[in-house]
């Protein structure tokens, strides 16, 4: 009765391990969004931020595209594609600037597990512009 059993734990083994494969790549992909996320995130507060500092429309946009890649430059965030909107509609005294930035995250280079090939993660944020500034 002894010989029926052979070779079940290696069986079970090899699936245990199989198991905790596919279940380690998925953190590696959930931790690559949040990660991501958190990026978009501060990018877009940064840019905001620094378009709400400029003198002059073209000024506030070009700040907020280079603190933009700034953010996203580092090595932490790899995106396929990068979009930034910049919302300069109420630039004045008083008024708000709006950044939204759009990363695109691949996800397909995680081997083994069957995630869609890449995600967008998209983060807005509004600056408001100083009222008492001078120009």
């Amino acid at each position: 009765m002894m010989g029926d059993d052979r070779g079940s734990v290696t069986a079970e083994v090899l699936l245990l391990t199989t198991l905790l494969i596919v279940l380690a790549l998925f953190a590696v992909a959930a931790g690559r969004l949040v990660t991501a996320r958190l990026e978009v995130n501060n990018a877009s507060h940064q840019a905001a931020r620094a378009a709400s500092i400029a003198r002059t429309p073209a000024a506030a946009e070009s700040a907020a595209r280079k603190a933009t890649e700034m953010a996203l430059g580092a090595e932490r965030v790899t995106c396929a594609d990068r979009r930034v909107s910049i919302g300069l509609a109420s630039f004045r005294p008083g008024g708000t600037v709006t950044v939204s930035v759009t990363c695109t995250v691949k996800l397909s280079d995680v081997a083994l597990v069957r995630l869609p090939g890449s995600s967008a993660l998209t983060a807005s944020f509004s600056a408001p512009i100083d009222y008492w500034r001078s120009n």
